[in-house]
């Protein structure tokens, strides 16, 4: 045997591991509409980029069947490539090899990755697709699993790190996308549970599908563990490649700055697009669309907690993330699920060093028996603690009401936003001027004898004397009150001033946000 026919040795070898499962279980993945694993690469990555590591580990157990059982590739496939140039690293299970299963081997082949990404700083991505632990290997199996929660765990803040549900995932497995920054999940083919519809029924009694119980829908409307859905898995991952493009590589840097053709910054249509009405709703969406670069916002957990909008885009080429009250729910309200939707976005900005530009317009926290019960104090201060811990560049646009601790909470100058604007019809107050007039001047009114007239010119007043920017400008509250119409070219003049801002905080090891 001389040289070559080793190296024809190596590549049979390698079109074993390439072909995974098999023709008949490939077929089996395309008959559900899902792609194999090297697909998914393939569609992800930048043509002819992708270098895979470790093809042939293989298991090395023998119990329940395994003794002598091939699992080409150990069922993931892990390697590192390039999305528009920049480098990323990756694991992709195989579905076609023991349904995906995670055993000892199959968890150090994404472990070696992981730690691959982290020391060269690179962003990490996720292609789920399995059916669990390997239960032939009992707790090595588990102990697999555990390796990876743990360099989720600490390498969270240090990389990017996105998960990508693209088939089943369930019991322990969903950790480990649950740590990571951003879970995409795919419409009718992927699921999330700890405990399936069979062992539910069995220890509750109650009957359910796997989609109803985890699907696409329910973790980006109801539970909020994922932070968007698509039709198909090639949406799925183009959505990988755009989000990419807001972050940066690792901790240490700044996302790239795309230069962007002049634009003309004077927005004229502004203050026609936004009712001055306090109480009408409006789709906040609108003002974003104004203010941003055509066509860049890139919105996060859309179906989720509608009363909030969170999401990237940007201002002048350059990435921002954007925090904003929705008026066209709740009237724009902070609930629990809205408060927990915004300290997580504020602090995945905040780790990977992309300005927060906060659009406000709230009328309070939402009040009722059940948000108080369900720890509408504990979740609101997430906001609080969010923001106050965040030393990059912040900034806030007050559009039209700001009351209450909610207007402290949103990114005020007391918890350390760098500027603060409002618009000339703000009401900036520690509540609205129908409700302050109802308690301040609650004796004047009942005895008028004409309470309704007096009550609304006593409303009137609050809103003259209490209720406008300038009371807030004038205690240094609020930096300037600015034409809506400006509103652009104020915040990419701010963004490039604060451009290199630094702030140390005192040492510690964390704090000690109220979970």
């Amino acid at each position: 045997m001389d040289i070559f026919d080793k190296i024809n040795e190596l590549y049979d070898k390698r079109r074993e591991v390439e072909l995974g499962g098999g023709d008949e279980r490939i077929d089996k993945q395309h008959e559900k509409g899902k792609w194999t694993a090297r697909e998914r690469i393939d569609h992800l990555l930048d043509e002819d980029s992708f270098i895979e590591l470790n093809p042939f580990i293989e298991h090395r157990h023998d119990a329940f069947g395994m003794d002598g059982k091939s699992a080409p590739g150990e069922g993931v496939v892990t390697g590192y490539g390039k999305i528009e140039g920049r480098s990323v690293y990756l694991f992709a299970q195989d579905f076609t090899v023991y349904g995906g299963a995670l055993g000892e081997m199959h968890a150090k082949k994404i472990a070696a990755v992981m730690d691959l990404a982290a020391k060269n700083g690179t962003p990490f991505i996720g292609l789920n697709d399995s059916g669990g632990a390997r239960i032939q290997e009992g707790v090595s199996s588990l102990d697999g699993y555990g390796q990876v929660f743990y360099r989720n765990s600490i390498y969270s803040g240090v990389i990017p790190q996105i998960s990508v549900i693209m088939g089943p995932c369930a019991g322990g497995a969903v950790y480990s996308p649950a740590i990571t920054d951003f879970v995409i999940m795919v419409e009718k083919t992927s699921q999330m549970f700890i405990t399936g519809p069979k062992v539910i029924e069995t220890v509750t009694g109650e009957q359910i599908s796997a989609e109803d119980l985890g699907g696409a829908g329910v973790h980006n409307t109801l539970s909020g563990n994922a932070h968007m859905k698509t039709k198909d898995e090639a949406e799925a991952l183009d959505a990988v490649r755009r989000l990419i493009s807001y972050l940066p590589q690792n901790n240490e840097e700044k996302t790239p700055r795309v230069q962007e053709g002049p634009s003309e910054h004077f927005r004229p249509d502004l203050t026609d697009k936004i009712p001055f009405d306090p109480i009408r709703p409006y789709d906040v969406r609108v003002i974003i669309d104004e203010v941003v670069d055509e066509l860049s916002f890139f919105e996060i957990q859309k179906d989720f907690a509608k009363n909030i909008v969170v999401g990237f885009a940007r201002m002048d080429g350059r990435a921002v993330g954007l925090v904003c009250n929705q008026p066209k729910y709740m009237a724009g309200g902070l609930d629990i699920d809205s408060s927990d939707k915004a300290a997580r976005f504020i602090r995945t900005c905040d780790s990977f060093n992309i300005p927060i530009i906060t659009f406000e317009d709230v009328t309070g926290f939402f009040p009722g028996i059940k948000q108080e019960h369900g720890g509408i104090i504990r979740h609101g201060a997430k906001i609080l603690y969010a923001y106050s811990e965040a030393t990059v560049p912040k900034l806030t646009v007050i559009t039209r009401k700001a009351y209450g601790g909610a207007y402290v909470a949103l990114n005020s100058k007391s918890i350390g936003a760098d500027l603060v604007y409002a618009w000339p019809n703000a009401e900036i107050a520690v509540m609205g001027p129908e409700g302050a007039a109802n308690i301040i001047f609650a004796k004047e009114i009942k005895e008028s004898s004409q309470p309704e007239e007096t009550r609304q010119n006593k409303i009137n007043e609050y809103r003259e004397r209490f209720a406008n920017p300038y009371v807030a400008a004038g205690l240094g509250m609020i930096d300037d009150v600015i034409d809506p119409r400006e509103t652009r070219s104020t915040l990419v003049k701010a963004l490039d001033m604060l451009q290199n801002k630094q702030e140390q905080r005192p040492y510690k090891k964390h704090g000690n946000i109220p979970l």
